[in-house]
């Protein structure tokens, strides 16, 4: 399967902050959502991928090709967290500005998303809430036909409504198995939904990069007295959090784990669960 990204070993270093030797891919056909803490390193992996920032070190292909080649660019989008066209631009205005420096531009696959999403032509984009500078955004990503769209918090704070709308788009977007979506967002209930991997950023490093489907199903939350959880094998223990009236575990191999311990409380995770133990918990 080709990836559309390639990451090997990507660091970059800020004043007190470090990207240590980060590895992604996204596969082609695929949503692959990327979650992780506010400073973990999400965005930062975004703008090396998309050429925004220089990384010090590791291998980074866009398509096949370096993130700087012209090519590579102008086969992926990006959406970001709101909309930055100045607010008295209207979409016809911004229709024309495109058609003018982006090769490749659709204007009527632009006006045709405009319509789908209710965007009206002549509006200047100030008096647009932030749902219509949303859908602005990615009318005009995906007006340029791309191969791939990078979304980096594009849903936050968007009302459920509006929410499903975008995630029935990127559905629709990767039904051409030559097209593929990553989306980093603090929303794990979205990617719960459409995402077909997920990838973890935790304090600079990728803990894993799995499949959704076989990642929820392979992990769980057990809880018991802490006496009763020393009986599990060391390797079976991801993480812990240890109480005043027990304690709780992210574990794998749920079945075998109900087994060892019958009178525990065994329970599915959810995504936000998972990096709350990595997040706060005492990792094993």
């Amino acid at each position: 399967m080709e990836n559309l990204i390639e990451v090997r070993g990507l660091c970059k270093r800020y004043n007190g902050f470090f990207l240590d030797h980060v590895d992604l891919t996204v596969p082609a056909g695929t949503i692959v959502g990327l979650i992780g803490e506010n400073g973990a390193g999400k965005t930062t992996t975004i703008k090396a991928i998309l050429n925004v920032i220089r990384p010090d070190g590791g291998e980074l292909r866009l398509l096949g090709r370096a993130p700087r080649d012209p090519q590579a660019r102008a086969e992926a989008a990006a959406v970001f967290e709101d909309s930055y066209f100045p607010g008295g631009l209207s979409p016809r205005q911004i229709e024309r500005s495109m058609a003018g420096i982006c090769p490749g531009w659709d204007g009527a696959r632009f006006q045709s998303y405009c319509g789908r999403f209710g965007l009206d032509l002549r509006k200047p984009v100030r008096e647009f809430s932030r749902g219509m500078r949303m859908k602005l955004g990615l009318a005009t990503a995906l007006a340029r036909r791309p191969r791939l769209l990078v979304l980096d918090e594009a849903t936050s704070g968007l009302d459920p409504v509006v929410r499903g709308e975008m995630l029935d788009l990127f559905l629709e977007f990767i039904q051409d198995e030559r097209c593929a979506v990553l989306l980093s967002t603090h929303i794990t209930t979205d990617l719960e939904r459409i995402a077909d991997q997920i990838a973890y950023i935790h304090q600079g490093r990728l803990l894993f990069q799995e499949d959704k489907d076989a990642l929820l199903e392979g992990v769980a939350v057990v809880r018991c007295a802490a006496q009763d959880l020393a009986r599990l094998p060391a390797r079976q223990i991801l993480a812990r959090k240890d109480g005043p009236f027990g304690a709780a575990a992210l574990v794998r191999d749920p079945a075998a784990v109900r087994r060892a311990l019958p009178g525990a409380v065994v329970d599915p995770v959810r995504l936000d669960e998972m990096m709350q133990f990595y997040g706060g918990g005492n990792e094993a």
